[in-house]
């Protein structure tokens, strides 16, 4: 007789976002208090995301949930190497071309003008550019890893789960950043997680409350016209 799978409850006692609300409101935030949400609310966040779609329910992700002093040591041998180690993959194909490399400067031009760092200041360029590896401050780290032999649909089904990681944070008032910075580090990684070795860490993600103080965090990337990437086809 098979058991029934326990249903993780909505959370009591709160204002809830509705979907839109929680989409329009979450934005990739770059500092962080050094407030640790409780090890209950990150759990209670990683387990309904479980119920995001993954093809033949695969459920391909493997996630791993870092706070003081595991992520202090992690952060450390990171600042040790800043130069990083050989990626497992790329984060963005080689020769970027139009529209993408376009949207991809515009982005980078506009958040650097939040921090009032001209684009001919290399080193610190660099500087912030390490923040990654501490998490932007953040005081918990997600790391999203699965199974190397699994291809690119299953890729697509975590990044489905960390989607949805993301809006359950922003429904509980947590801010994010996900970081694919943290493919720079699978060695690092994988011996600081005791990853499987037949695992790969895919994406980080930086979780805490935003410090709505810093200028940075009043960023809000752009998002081209609707006519410029979708039509509608056969509607009256």
């Amino acid at each position: 007789m098979r058991r029934a799978r326990a249903m993780v409850k909505p959370p009591q006692g709160r204002n809830i976002l509705n979907v839109t609300d929680a989409v329009a409101r979450r934005i990739s935030i770059r500092a962080f208090k050094p407030d640790t949400p409780p090890a209950a609310t990150v759990r209670e966040i990683l387990e309904a995301a479980a119920r995001a779609p993954s093809g033949g329910n695969l459920q391909p992700w493997r996630v791993y949930a870092l706070a003081g002093e595991p992520l202090a040591q992690l952060k450390a041998k990171v600042a040790a190497n800043p130069f990083g180690e050989t990626p497992e993959y790329d984060v963005y194909p080689p020769n970027l071309w139009d529209p993408f490399r376009t949207r991809r400067f515009q982005n980078g031009e506009d958040l650097y003008r939040t921090i009032e760092i001209p684009r001919e200041d290399k080193p610190a360029r660099l500087r912030h550019l390490a923040k990654n590896g501490e998490l932007f401050g953040a005081p918990v780290g997600l790391f999203f890893c699965l199974d190397r032999k699994l291809g690119p649909p299953q890729w697509s089904d975590l990044g489905m789960y960390m989607q949805t990681v993301m809006l359950l944070a922003t429904e509980r008032g947590l801010d994010t950043c996900a970081q694919e910075y943290w493919a720079r580090y699978p060695q690092t990684l994988a011996r600081s997680l005791n990853l499987p070795e037949d695992h790969m860490v895919f994406s980080g993600m930086a979780l805490g409350w935003r410090d709505e103080t810093a200028p940075i965090n009043t960023l809000r990337s752009s998002r081209d016209p609707f006519e410029t990437w979708a039509e509608l086809r056969g509607f009256e």
